[in-house]
């Protein structure tokens, strides 16, 4: 599968599939986490998210788990063609940053 054909990633799938990396997660969560800064700082609706994940499911990069702990909760998963795809993209980002950097455009982190 060419990894490429998929980034660069929006930025709702950017964050579902980081959402996904860790773990399991229903709609709701991934919504919740989506909005953090480490979630990729995105305010999705339910119709961005469920409408994500319906094409994602059928691009083949994330599949319902089948996990439930209530009826009316289904639980997401990546896959490896969704893992390959967000690797790719955090290498493309990456790349970015550390071109940013040589240019100092961002300041580089002290490490204590």
């Amino acid at each position: 599968m060419s990894t490429q054909a998929f980034t660069p990633l929006t930025p709702a799938v950017f964050a579902i599939l980081l959402g996904l990396a860790e773990s399991d997660k229903h709609g709701y969560a991934l919504m919740k986490e989506a909005r953090t800064p480490q979630g990729g700082g995105v305010a999705m609706g339910p119709g961005t998210l469920y409408g994500t994940l319906d094409r994602l499911m059928r691009d083949g990069l994330v599949q319902e788990s089948g996990l439930s702990d209530d009826e009316r909760r289904r639980y997401y998963r990546l896959t490896s063609d969704g893992r390959a795809v967000l690797a790719s993209e955090l290498e493309r980002l990456d790349a970015a940053i550390a071109s940013a950097r040589a240019l100092g455009l961002v300041p580089t982190r002290s490490r204590s």
